[in-house]
């Protein structure tokens, strides 16, 4: 059996225990500020980083499951059209969904 130690637990390797980087692309040419939400964060939003190209980017590291988050491009709360998916949140609301494996 082909297993990895977690060395700051001693336990056995996990994919639920593992985290990943994640990159996160906004096209919002024109845009001032584009920022990033979501339940990894406690839904305070982060800034990301505007491209020469028009695009935004950041990089965040996720752990292994379903996130919800959505952009908020100068304020206004945008989906992201590269998502794995859509679905609600607490309120109610769209939001946009990724599957981290």
């Amino acid at each position: 059996m082909n297993t990895m130690q977690d060395i700051s637990s001693n336990g056995i390797y996990s994919a639920n225990n593992s985290i990943k980087p994640v990159n996160f692309y906004c096209s919002a040419r024109g845009a001032k500020t584009v920022q990033l939400a979501g339940d990894f964060n406690h839904w305070h939003p982060i800034l990301m980083n505007q491209r020469e190209d028009g695009w935004w980017f950041i990089q965040m590291w996720l752990p292994h499951g379903h996130h919800q988050y959505r952009f908020l491009v100068d304020g206004e709360p945008t989906l992201d059209l590269h998502a794995t998916g859509t679905t609600r949140d607490e309120h109610d609301e769209q939001v946009s969904l990724i599957a981290v494996g």
